[in-house]
């Protein structure tokens, strides 16, 4: 293209050169400012032991077709045959990891957070290790992990590569639960409640909007709670399982799934919640202001949550039971991951 409008007499060299140099520039400039989860591969390590599994002989894969699973799924059976697919509606998914991870050599899962959230619970609960596949919209999970697609997954599965990562625990009460991803108290989970009270009736994007307007222009604090001895209103607590990095304008994402830490970041009760809520997302993981806070800790304890205040945890939502503690659990899960070289480097 260059070169023809030089032929035709349309541009001078000179032109073609500078439009090129600014083309060249921009998309560096893109790529700095969004860069690719390729940019951001996390180590591999710690590496353990897993079982290969040529042709999928032992592995037992429980697909949400809730979540459009279908055409990976497809993909799956056609690297993997040997391997047993139960492909079930929504709620049925806990049962049936229940009863694979009964008979499976490792316990497979296709589909979003929330359904790879109920597989990890199971696997961890049955010592099994766990193969994902992404299914959802999001995966937040799986891409930190390094497994894009069915050929990374397969790969891995057929070689006998995996790592160890971490767990986050909460206890609430009686209730308790683990998160791969995050968990919080607060705005988000209020926001998610009201998005899921009138998306049905208006669609997913309006009730998203609507949900952020009537939750920030409420005059009650989402979330009181006792910090060192003091009650103080919140408007946000958020607890990642692993640090979450920023690169430019890209959402964070963690580079090590088994740094021991949990990412906590408080928003402060106080006037103009969006503007403390935006400081705070804007910011980086280690940064103070009189609007938010940030640490790095393995074990966190909140008292003083009334019973009853919405948490979220890997878009599920729930009650708390009173107070509340959130706890790292160290290497607890093997899961499939394609190793750097096809398993040569650890």
């Amino acid at each position: 293209v260059a070169l023809s409008r030089v032929y035709t007499g349309v541009h001078f060299p000179s032109d073609v050169l500078a439009g090129a140099a600014l083309g060249a520039g921009a998309a560096f400039a893109v790529r700095g400012m969004v860069p690719t989860r390729a940019q951001h591969t996390p180590p591999a390590r710690p590496r353990t032991e897993v079982p290969a599994l040529p042709g999928g002989e032992g592995l037992v894969m429980v697909a949400n077709i809730g979540s459009g699973t279908s055409e990976r799924v497809r993909a799956l059976c056609d690297a993997l045959p040997d391997a047993e697919v139960v492909e079930c509606e929504p709620g049925d998914v806990r049962a049936e990891l229940e009863k694979a991870a009964g008979h499976a050599r490792v316990l497979g899962v296709c589909g979003g957070d929330g359904t790879v959230n109920a597989a990890a619970e199971i696997a961890l609960r049955h010592d099994l290790p766990l193969a994902v596949l992404p299914g959802g919209t999001l995966n937040h999970f799986a891409y930190d992990l390094g497994v894009e697609d069915v050929r990374d997954l397969c790969g891995a599965l057929e070689r006998g590569e995996g790592v160890r990562v971490d767990v986050g625990r909460f206890a609430s009460g009686g209730r308790r639960g683990v998160f791969l991803n995050t968990f919080s108290l607060g705005v988000y989970p209020e926001l998610v409640n009201e998005r899921e009270r009138w998306s049905p009736r208006i669609g997913g994007w309006p009730a998203g909007v609507l949900a952020a307007v009537r939750v920030l222009r409420a005059d009650r604090h989402p979330l009181e709670a006792e910090v060192r001895g003091r009650r103080r209103p919140l408007w946000m607590l958020f607890a990642g399982n692993g640090t979450y990095h920023r690169r430019g304008l890209a959402s964070g994402r963690r580079l090590d799934l088994a740094d021991g830490q949990l990412d906590v970041r408080v928003v402060h009760g106080g006037r103009r919640p969006a503007l403390r809520l935006l400081s705070a997302a804007l910011a980086g993981p280690l940064t103070r202001s009189p609007a938010h806070a940030a640490v790095q800790v393995p074990r966190l304890r909140l008292s003083g949550v009334a019973p009853g205040t919405l948490m979220a945890y890997d878009g599920e939502l729930t009650e708390t039971e009173g107070d509340l503690t959130l706890e790292k659990l160290p290497e607890a899960l093997t899961v499939y991951r394609p190793l750097p070289g096809g398993g040569l480097l650890s």
